[in-house]
């Protein structure tokens, strides 16, 4: 032959793939392969460029190579159809990222075939190629991208089956663990899947209550966030991260569920944590960069979309951070950015959430409830209730609104955001008051150091004439918490109230602690006072621009 074809193995052994895919181009056009003669040679060859073509992510033409390859295949005598097509001497497995297992046969070609299609979003495609793959005929890898493909299509009990399989095989594919979770299949059934056939030394393989303990916590914990339960998989979490401390994954999964939640300021520490020993993640930052919008912490916001665009410009996560720091610039710049996300990875539930809010603050709810909708079609969360139970009071759509509260409510008993939800809807029409009061006082019995529910009930309590109960609420939260809403929301009750020089002083405090989202309302309330206070509230090292 003029072109060997272990001199392509070489070269993609050394990650060299465009070479290899040009001397690809000599191999498959050699004179000397009769493909009518040697059909298999010329399937092996055309594997081999397939191979280094999508390796070069060129793939549609790897997808053109792989089918060429098949159909020279098809052509083998009969006598030799058994034989397995060796991709070179040095042995191949089926996927096209990996070149050292076994060599593959016609099964393998078309699970390539599909991996090309997947790698372009083309997964009704990817789907028809793998249904040709005897389910027998599966190994692992095929097992997993098969779950994939049928979740994605929505065909969650084929999914179920595919997923359960990978874990019968092999424990440890904590992708299997995490998708069983979201699908709905409780931790017990789980580890059951887990082989416990006793191996040459006479213990199984897999022992809950020995050095793999930790593996059972992990399901545990993923199965409590994906029923939300977030208080019993954070618990579990921090249980595994004493075990296994600086564990970037555990400290990433804690700070996702402290952001869903609300609990930003402890999401923002870990998210920081993690960046301080990996500072390359991309996984999970654009929550990361949505928190940082909201504390308007536009420095770190601005320094991390930059080391995101400097690691991979192509991950949604990245575009959902762009989205974020649009948002205070140019809110359809923004949308553009967060739809974007979308387009690259139709899964992506932040980017919905981005996507949402922003329709909101662009006064177009109807289209929020898209949004919104779309992030629970994938997995309901607490941002997706609230976001939807706000769409829903902005369209004047109460019982909408109510119905999507209470569903929050029976998903997530335990949750005070739950029931806050619930008590916002009824307080959004004054008949409703007082049983928008009685949630929001069960909100906080439940978590009696939650501001929302506490603001929400002074608001409550201005609304019903009651300023008296609100100063009294509020200021008994403010001997607990440095918190600036509280100050902003206590200047405003003294405001209405005409205890203008109250309103200032928790103006100050709440500039002190250096946030004030009610700027405007501040510089007419001074306009109203001066020159009949004297007070000094600017502190020295606050300067206005």
């Amino acid at each position: 032959m003029d072109v060997p074809r272990d001199q392509i193995t070489t070269l993609m052994d050394h990650g060299l793939y465009t070479s290899a895919q040009m001397l690809g181009c000599f191999l498959v056009s050699s004179s000397a392969v009769n493909p009518e003669t040697s059909p298999h040679i010329k399937a092996e060859s055309l594997v081999l460029l397939g191979d280094a073509l999508f390796r070069e992510r060129e793939h549609r033409r790897a997808i053109h190579t792989y089918k060429q390859a098949l159909q020279h295949y098809k052509i083998i005598p009969r006598q030799n159809s058994t034989a397995r097509i060796s991709l070179s001497t040095s042995n191949r497995s089926s996927s096209p990222n990996s070149f050292n297992i076994s060599a593959i046969n016609e099964n393998e070609v078309k699970f390539k075939i599909a991996s090309c299609h997947c790698a372009i979003n083309e997964n009704v495609a990817a789907l028809a190629e793998m249904e040709g793959i005897p389910s027998k005929a599966r190994n692992l890898q095929m097992n997993l991208l098969m779950g994939k493909l049928h979740r994605n299509s929505r065909q969650n009990r084929a999914a179920i089956a595919c997923y359960k399989e990978c874990l019968r095989h092999c424990p440890y594919v904590i992708e299997a663990i995490i998708a069983l979770a979201e699908l709905g299949v409780t931790a017990k059934d789980i580890l059951s899947l887990f082989p416990q056939t006793p191996n040459r030394s006479g213990r199984p393989p897999f022992d809950h209550f020995d050095s793999s303990r930790w593996l059972q916590r992990y399901v545990e914990a993923q199965c409590c966030i994906a029923s939300n339960d977030y208080k019993g998989g954070l618990e579990l979490f921090t249980e595994l991260l004493q075990r296994f401390p600086n564990n970037i994954h555990i400290l990433l999964e804690i700070a996702k569920v402290e952001a869903i939640i609300g609990k930003n300021d402890e999401a923002i520490m870990n998210f920081e944590k993690a960046r301080s020993i990996d500072p390359h993640i991309i996984t999970y930052m654009d929550e990361y960069a949505m928190l940082l919008m909201i504390k308007s912490d536009h420095l770190k916001l601005n320094k991390l979309v930059h080391d995101l665009l400097s690691i991979d410009p192509t991950r949604p996560e990245v575009f959902v951070a762009l989205s974020a720091v649009w948002e205070r610039k140019e809110e359809r710049g923004a949308l553009s950015y967060a739809e974007k996300s979308i387009r690259i990875d139709e899964r992506h539930i932040p980017g919905y959430i981005m996507k949402g809010n922003l329709y909101l603050s662009m006064n177009r709810p109807e289209a929020a409830v898209v949004a919104f909708r779309g992030a629970q079609e994938l997995k309901p969360d607490l941002r997706s209730y609230q976001g939807l139970v706000r769409s829903y009071l902005a369209l004047s759509k109460i019982k909408e609104a109510l119905y999507v509260a209470r569903e929050a409510m029976k998903a997530m008993p335990q949750s005070a955001k739950a029931l806050k939800l619930v008590g916002d809807v009824h307080a959004s029409n004054s008949g409703g008051r007082e049983k928008a009061k009685k949630f929001y006082e069960s909100a906080l019995r439940l978590e009696s150091g939650y501001l929302g529910a506490a603001l929400a009930l002074a608001e409550l309590h201005v609304m019903e004439g009651r300023t008296g109960d609100a100063i009294s609420l509020l200021e008994r939260y403010l001997k607990d918490w440095a918190d600036d809403s509280l100050h902003v929301k206590l200047a405003q009750v003294f405001a209405a109230t005409n205890m203008l020089q109250d309103a200032l002083s928790h103006y100050q405090s709440a500039l002190r602690l250096n946030l004030i989202q009610d700027v405007f309302q501040f510089s007419v309330l001074l306009n109203m006072c001066s020159p009949h206070l004297s007070f000094s509230f600017w502190p020295e090292s606050y300067a206005i621009c």
